[in-house]
């Protein structure tokens, strides 16, 4: 199991409607709005680290709207 923390940047007005279509999303646990030099955070839950890299670019970074993300990932100690 592959647990990543992805930090979203969205285009100014557009905060609303990305987190009202990421919150669908089946592979993401939790989303928050934040303020910062973030706008959104995603926990995301993926069977391995390649699907949680997939979920990431072919899913998050390509809706209307986003214009950066950082992605951190789970360690296990």
């Amino acid at each position: 199991m592959a647990v990543g923390f992805v930090l979203i940047n969205v285009a100014p007005g557009a905060e609303k409607k990305v987190f009202d279509t990421l919150i669908k999303f089946e592979e993401i646990q939790e989303l928050y709005p934040l303020f910062g030099d973030y706008d959104l955070i995603a926990k995301i839950q993926a069977p391995d680290y390649e699907t949680l890299s997939d979920i990431v670019v072919n899913k998050i970074r390509t809706l209307k709207g986003v214009t950066e993300t950082k992605t951190l990932t789970g360690a296990k100690f």
